[in-house]
């Protein structure tokens, strides 16, 4: 691909060229792929149709987390965290071992405790991954959601950026179905305390626990400050704040479903037969396909920006 250079920045396509921006850069590609009918009906394609499809609903399980925890993630997220939380989605259904290739989803792939260490500890903003700023044990409930983190010492134990002088502690305990896309939020009370050598001890509980059929994710939200004659101030428009997964419980009711159009027909108890699977014969918008010497290379799914 090539950068766009000069006073003229354009988006769409012109010709036989493709004119984008990715991050900062407007770029430039030439057309290229196969037909799109072709890969919706070619029995050659079904292997493409079965990701596609695949890669489509691990999509859609992103955004359900995202959306669950939106008020944490508006000040604690990278502009990547969308393409990156898609990517490990696609890993988890993986383990999905219920439903046919095609049809693996991430709810149903979460009855894996394989499948929940690889989203255990993600962070939403790769600038300050949790593991790397705080190092003070997290002893937590996952029955009550109270986390608890005894003889803190913030100078000690916490990385903080340049420039804070205070840090602000949370916790949420959100349960997600990712079968139904609903969830329940809810958020702990809030410890800012001085980032000085003073031990502390810190309880982070919640009013009411988060109801529902889903997993279990608990997050823990650093907020970073500067203190100026007594106001606190937002270091940075929260550029180094952290939010991460620090544990993940429960499972999404084990469900068979038929899918004819990406749309589930009839959902299936655990306790009753499956139905004969049928292959999604949509060709799922995420879908791009790279074309070189006249033959497939590979499927690429799109980079998405932070929406």
């Amino acid at each position: 691909m090539a950068k766009l250079k000069g006073i003229l920045k354009i988006q769409g396509t012109l010709d036989d060229l493709t004119f984008y921006k990715s991050g900062k850069d407007h770029l430039v590609r030439t057309k290229g792929g196969v037909d799109k009918s072709r890969i919706a009906n070619d029995p050659a394609f079904q292997r493409t149709r079965e990701n596609g499809s695949e890669f489509g609903m691990a999509a859609r399980a992103g955004k359900v987390l995202r959306t669950a925890v939106r008020l944490l993630m508006a000040n604690a997220k990278d502009r990547l965290v969308t393409s990156r939380l898609t990517k490990f989605m696609t890993q988890v259904k993986n383990f999905d071992s219920n439903n046919v290739r095609g049809q693996r989803t991430v709810g149903s792939a979460l009855a894996s405790e394989e499948a929940k260490s690889i989203l255990k500890g993600f962070d939403f903003n790769i600038k300050a991954i949790l593991s790397s700023i705080f190092f003070n044990p997290i002893n937590l409930n996952t029955e009550t959601g109270t986390v608890s983190i005894p003889g803190l010492v913030p100078s000690n134990d916490i990385v903080a950026p340049n420039g804070a002088t205070h840090v602000a502690l949370k916790t949420a305990w959100t349960n997600v179905d990712f079968e139904t896309g609903t969830f329940n939020t809810v958020v702990s009370n809030i410890e800012n305390i001085p980032l000085n050598s003073e031990s502390v001890d810190l309880v982070l509980s919640h009013q009411t626990p988060a109801e529902g059929n889903g997993c279990n994710f608990f997050l823990l939200h650093l907020e970073f400050f500067q203190e100026v004659n007594g106001v606190q101030y937002s270091l940075r428009n929260g550029a180094f704040n952290a939010l991460s997964i620090i544990e993940i419980t429960g499972t999404n009711p084990v469900t068979s479903a038929t899918r004819v159009d990406g749309k589930i027909d009839d959902v299936i108890p655990p306790s009753s037969e499956k139905v004969e699977s049928k292959i999604d014969e949509s060709l799922p918008e995420l879908i791009k396909v790279s074309k070189k010497d006249g033959k497939i290379d590979e499927v690429i799914p799109p980079l998405y920006d932070d929406e």
